[in-house]
């Protein structure tokens, strides 16, 4: 098990607050009750694999409160990646802000984890993904690039992208402009994150979401993605 003091949160939210890095198992809740104990977190956010059920059942015995559903999904490379009439480009660092503003239109009210729960505030919960995006563009710890999308020279959307290893590139984040919905812009953005994996020369890409996101999943399945895992996120109070 792994389980860390999380800065950001309490940064956000202004409470202590903690994070399992790892998926738990039923035997991890014991040791992490105890580490949140000893520095008196407030709030945990752990998940565990939802084929694990007896994690799950262990965690709500303990007052953990499911919180949401993320399902991930996989391409193998390389294969035939098809155009895109999207115009995409890497993104400047003085495009940060507008980046960040975009991501807090295109996520306010996401039934993520952190809008799930009625305890945080939901405006501070919006900032989570404008702050990831921000810092996305702004450090290589974040995102080793974000690529923008642009409709006559206005930037509608972006996608992050992680290295993880020499096998595995990541989306972690990518938004489109609520204004610009519905035409394609999305689809683009994964084709470029997928063009730009296989210049990396990974052998797959991984990209999650909320399992209640359809929309985003039917786009990601037309481009040969497949799921491959899925886990359940909880949120502990201690109070």
């Amino acid at each position: 098990m792994s389980i860390q003091l999380s800065p950001l949160d309490e940064e956000r939210f202004g409470i202590p607050s903690a994070r399992a890095t790892a998926p738990l198992i039923a035997n991890d809740i014991p040791t992490a009750l105890d580490f949140c104990h000893k520095n008196r977190v407030k709030f945990l956010f752990a998940r565990c694999f939802t084929s694990d059920l007896a994690a799950a059942q262990a965690m709500e015995r303990a007052g953990f409160l499911l919180m949401d559903t993320l399902l991930y999904f996989e391409r193998r490379l390389p294969f035939p990646i098809p155009d895109t009439e999207t115009t995409l480009r890497p993104v400047k660092s003085s495009e940060a802000q507008i980046v960040a503003q975009l991501a807090t239109e295109s996520f306010r009210g996401y039934g993520g984890h952190y809008h799930s729960d009625p305890r945080l505030d939901v405006a501070r919960s919006d900032e989570v993904y404008s702050s990831w995006a921000y810092r996305s563009c702004m450090s290589r710890e974040v995102a080793d690039e974000v690529l923008v999308a642009e409709i006559d020279s206005q930037i509608v959307g972006f996608v992050t992208l992680k290295v993880n290893s020499p096998l595995e590139g990541e989306v972690p984040l990518y938004g489109v402009s609520p204004a610009v919905q519905g035409q394609g812009i999305g689809r683009g953005l994964i084709i470029g994150a997928l063009k730009w994996c296989t210049a990396q020369k990974v052998e797959r890409l991984l990209i999650s979401t909320q399992v209640t996101n359809l929309s985003s999943q039917k786009v990601w399945i037309r481009l040969g993605f497949e799921p491959t895992h899925s886990y359940y996120t909880f949120h502990k109070w201690f109070d």
